[in-house]
């Protein structure tokens, strides 16, 4: 049953007919697990928890500095220093009290993610490098987990959603990581601040579309941006059967932190 101030709340939501009030209850029962929270995790966070989604977890180890402002707008300048996923969690739990919030002050790596990410039912790679990327990628087909990559540099966004034994994963397009310095980093090559916002709400969409059961998934495709000429694309890709963790002999088995460009803004 909903309260009557979720009734009003999720009003919008619960007159439509591809959700209504039981899929309003599966978005509240469900749970997404955002793993960055910087230019893809702001808009992702925020409309999660608008949306009503039960329980969120933010995976981020940062502090917020003053130039993260300019494009992760779930920071504010009195947010200054303060751990990324504090800051997030108080904007989230200020726009809705419904949302648990869970937080992991933490860099992903081999040793920990399966552990944060089991329990979710859908992940947000939310990060700004390859290595973590990959990881979570790998970690997330090895454990059967949907979850949605997003990328961005300069005027350039590109998003895909991965359902492992389903559709291609990351590694069926890039099987491995650039060299190191192949890839310009955002302090290097720049990147519009309104860019990440409508990728990160893309991969919200992902999310709650999942969590509810409705429409098409962005699934065998990968869909890029370009802000500059205001132009979406979106290129067909199928499942490679020699790819390292999900082809016909998989190499990949277990987890390892990839070597690489840590802090690389990435398209990839």
């Amino acid at each position: 049953m909903f309260s009557e101030d979720q009734i009003e709340r999720y009003s919008r939501h619960i007159i439509l007919k591809e959700v209504g009030g039981k899929g309003q209850r599966k978005l509240l029962d469900g749970s997404v697990l955002i793993i960055g929270a910087g230019g893809l995790g702001s808009p992702a966070a925020l409309y999660l928890a608008a949306a009503g989604v039960g329980t969120v977890g933010i995976a981020d180890a940062d502090v917020v500095a003053v130039s993260n402002l300019q494009r992760q707008v779930i920071h504010h300048t009195p947010d200054l220093g303060k751990p990324k996923v504090e800051s997030a969690r108080e904007k989230m739990e200020a726009i809705n009290p419904d949302v648990k919030v869970v937080t992991y002050k933490s860099w992903v790596r081999a040793d920990n993610i399966a552990g944060i990410i089991e329990g979710y039912d859908f992940v947000i790679d939310g990060t700004d490098n390859f290595a973590a990327k990959f990881l979570i990628n790998d970690a997330c087909v090895l454990a059967g987990k949907p979850y949605s990559h997003g990328g961005i540099l300069h005027f350039i966004g590109q998003t895909m959603t991965v359902l492992p034994g389903e559709s291609p994963c990351y590694r069926c397009i890039f099987p491995n990581p650039p060299p190191p310095g192949a890839i310009p980093t955002c302090a290097q090559a720049g990147v519009l601040g309104v860019l990440p916002g409508t990728i990160g709400t893309i991969q919200a969409t992902e999310a709650i579309k999942f969590l509810l059961g409705v429409g098409k998934l962005l699934t065998g495709r990968l869909l890029m941006y370009d802000a500059e000429g205001m132009d979406f694309y979106a290129s067909p890709i199928a499942r490679n059967r020699r790819c390292p963790i999900c082809g016909e002999n998989p190499t990949i088995t277990a987890l390892h932190d990839e070597e690489g460009a840590m802090n690389a803004c990435d398209l990839g």
